[in-house]
């Protein structure tokens, strides 16, 4: 079954953030890789639990894109009696483990 895939005010302020960091306008590799990571989150549309609980929070989920220096984590839930996997946050993987999750 499908999922729908709804991003948070925050999730849409991250991509908006990492959009303007990796200057995607400006180069087609740049933009090129920020599509992937758009089409990274939508395949949870159809694999919403494939990634792995959190460490900081078992109701949370994370998928990793990327590769180093730029992973990123996607944050997320999955209402299953919904069908929906709602986006939280999207953040560099170098940064500290998240103390909560909040729209």
């Amino acid at each position: 079954m499908q999922y729908l895939v709804r991003l948070t005010d925050r999730a849409l302020r991250d991509l908006e953030a990492i959009y303007e960091f990796v200057e995607a306008d400006s180069s087609e590799s740049a933009f090129a890789w920020f599509k992937a990571l758009a089409e990274a989150i939508y395949s949870l549309e159809r694999f919403p639990e494939r990634g792995a609980v959190l460490p900081e929070d078992e109701k949370l989920r994370h998928l990793l894109f990327g590769g180093k220096p730029s992973t990123y984590r996607i944050i997320y839930t999955v209402d299953k009696r919904k069908n929906v996997a709602n986006i939280l946050h999207i953040r560099h993987g170098a940064r500290a483990a998240m103390p909560t999750v909040q729209e």
